[in-house]
């Protein structure tokens, strides 16, 4: 009696010791690139440790993701650079890439206790963009290019920063020193279909919308550098990364590797095609030769 009572309190044990995995927790915020990323990573985590990862997905803001974070609710998360505008400690303002990035490694490394990995390979700013067919015609590349075509261009704009005085029309007609004759306000999901159907011109858009390959759409390079960067990284507590050294290789595996054109396919892969995140994040890995285990996953 004994002895069975000896064997069932050991493999009790052991049963614990198989099942106390710690969980490393991933936030995203509402928009698909960051949904993405965290199975991204997910995938790479539980691929290479004895890690669990669980995501939050759906995080409103970047406050709400931030203040999880300091509160140990959450381990790491998508952000960009551009957020250090957002008055989370005091800040020079630039657009300068480099400075910017600076500024954003020290001051989460300051204020919150937080690493700020070096970018990922691409921005999600905003950007003008015009038809395919209209820039070939016009030989457009940069947004000075449009100058000469102001008075007869139209541009579709969302409503919201049409009125921004610090970082929408106003400062951009400032900076470029040019002015749409015909510039027209609307919701921003309308601005696509507008240029689509020839109402418009040129709209402003975000730079890894989907959208912008649906409706073959042309990025012109923001050559005066108005909007300032907004390079995507991984941000994680200093507390995990100093209890599991592994995961800062992990998290550095991409530095550099995620073009926008890239992010922006994996996009339109979920939203246009309606399929699963995790399914994208894998196929990315697997065709990247990132996974040791191609054929499941938990």
């Amino acid at each position: 009696m004994k002895m069975m009572l000896v064997i069932l309190l050991a493999s009790a044990f052991l049963m614990s010791g198989c099942n106390s995995k710690e969980t490393i927790r991933i936030g995203a915020a509402t928009y698909t690139e960051t949904k993405i990323m965290a199975a991204i990573y997910k995938e790479l985590i539980e691929d290479r440790t004895d890690l669990e990862v669980d995501i939050t997905p759906d995080l409103l803001s970047n406050p709400m993701i931030l203040n999880s974070m300091s509160q140990d609710d959450l381990d790491m998360a998508l952000m960009y650079s551009g957020v250090i505008f957002s008055n989370f400690f005091p800040v020079k303002q630039t657009t300068d890439r480099e400075e910017v990035l600076k500024q954003a490694k020290e001051g989460f490394d300051k204020h919150y206790d937080f690493t700020w990995f070096d970018p990922l390979g691409w921005e999600n700013t905003y950007a003008l963009t015009v038809r395919e067919d209209v820039a070939k015609e016009k030989k457009l590349q940069n947004v000075s290019d449009l100058k000469k075509y102001q008075s007869e261009m139209k541009f579709g704009v969302d409503s919201s920063w049409m009125e921004r005085q610090q970082d929408g029309y106003p400062a951009f007609v400032k900076h470029y020193g040019f002015n749409f004759q015909q510039a027209y306000s609307m919701d921003i999901n309308l601005v696509y279909e507008a240029v689509a159907n020839n109402r418009v011109d040129v709209v402003l858009a975000y730079s890894t919308d989907p959208r912008l390959i649906e409706y073959n759409l042309k990025t012109l390079k923001d050559d005066q550098r108005f909007f300032p960067p907004y390079d995507a990284s991984m941000v994680a507590r200093n507390e995990v990364l100093e209890r599991h050294p592994e995961l800062r290789d992990i998290l550095n595996l991409l530095t550099g590797e995620i073009s926008e054109e890239t992010i922006t396919k994996l996009n339109y892969e979920v939203d246009i095609k309606n399929r699963n995140e995790r399914e994208v994040a894998r196929e990315f890995l697997i065709e990247k030769g990132l996974l040791s285990n191609e054929a499941g996953g938990s």
